[in-house]
């Protein structure tokens, strides 16, 4: 008899792709996948499933190179954040047109942050990239989506695992997917391999990308792209290093408190905010790290 599960997918940029190949070893080893709930990426991917149109989005982001990530980036000089996401949404929605939460074909939920009132707020009806957009809006970096008497951020800010609000049914298996796991994090000292990283990335985007008519907008984002190197005192370095250390301890504690039946950690090491063109890997690393978790609840609760 095929198992009832609860699939909660947590946020973490690119990382995240790491969703689709849990999906698929859950759906391979049989497992009935009956609701779902996902901050940041995870909403993202977690909608599209519900949807039954999560086998198109792996086909369009399968096939994403380096510098179509970045032509999918439309900077702003705002001083909310550097991206507008809306010509990823735009692009995603030729596709996969919109759709109602409350419409798909099992359990949804969504889930942002309210900076205003300083809460979370799950979405469960409405527009599904209307919630998703609210959900993936990274501080500083995505700009933030107001609404009425609230601004609403990247769900991640306050429960980058949500596993307290996904919808259950009597005897369902609660699975969790963490893409903060620190345990396998290599720290570089020196920074030498990295920084080479990030002298290509500075030289694609001056070289192909941006035109020298927005020289100062170059010059911000610049100091947005991480080189890896832990000792930097680059502005994006000291952001992005803080805020993995935080939604690594909320995640532990999240999942403490509400513990899941199987917990698939995936490496915070794994890849970067925008490492969207390594698709293939990051699928696969889902399905690997998906069959050991499996494998170990199998292992205990049936033989």
């Amino acid at each position: 008899m095929r198992k009832n599960v609860a699939l909660v997918l947590g946020s973490g940029g690119a990382r995240g792709l790491a969703h689709i190949g849990v999906i698929e070893e859950l759906e391979k080893q049989e497992f009935n996948i009956t609701s779902v709930s996902g901050t940041s990426i995870g909403s993202l991917i977690g909608g599209f499933y519900a949807m039954g149109k999560l086998p198109e989005f792996t086909e369009w982001v399968s096939a994403l190179r380096k510098k179509d990530v970045y032509n999918l980036m439309d900077f702003t000089l705002s001083t909310n954040g550097l991206l507008r996401a809306e010509k990823v949404f735009k692009r995603m929605n030729a596709f996969i047109p919109d759709k109602a939460i409350e419409e798909m074909n099992i359990p949804y939920s969504a889930v942002a942050t309210d900076i205003i009132n300083r809460k979370e707020v799950v979405f469960t009806t409405g527009s599904f990239y209307e919630a998703a957009r609210a959900s993936i809006s990274i501080p500083t970096i995505i700009t933030p989506v107001p609404q009425e008497d609230r601004i609403l951020v990247d769900g991640g800010l306050l429960n980058p695992v949500p596993v307290g609000c996904i919808t259950r049914t009597e005897n369902d298996i609660l699975v969790a997917v963490n893409l903060y796991d620190g345990n396998n994090v290599k720290i570089t000292r020196n920074g030498k391999g990295n920084n080479s990283e990030l002298s290509e990335n500075k030289a694609f985007i001056y070289g192909s990308l941006l035109p020298s008519t927005i020289n100062d907008i170059v010059k911000k984002i610049i100091e947005f792209i991480p080189g890896g190197n832990k000792q930097s005192q680059g502005y994006y370095t000291l952001v992005h290093f803080t805020t993995s250390v935080m939604l690594e301890r909320i995640s532990e504690l999240s999942l403490m408190v509400n513990k899941p039946d199987i917990l698939i950690n995936i490496p915070a090491s794994s890849a970067k905010t925008f490492d969207f063109h390594k698709a293939e890997q990051l699928i696969e690393l889902g399905r690997m790290e998906a069959r050991k978790s499996i494998n170990q609840y199998v292992d205990i609760h049936v033989n």
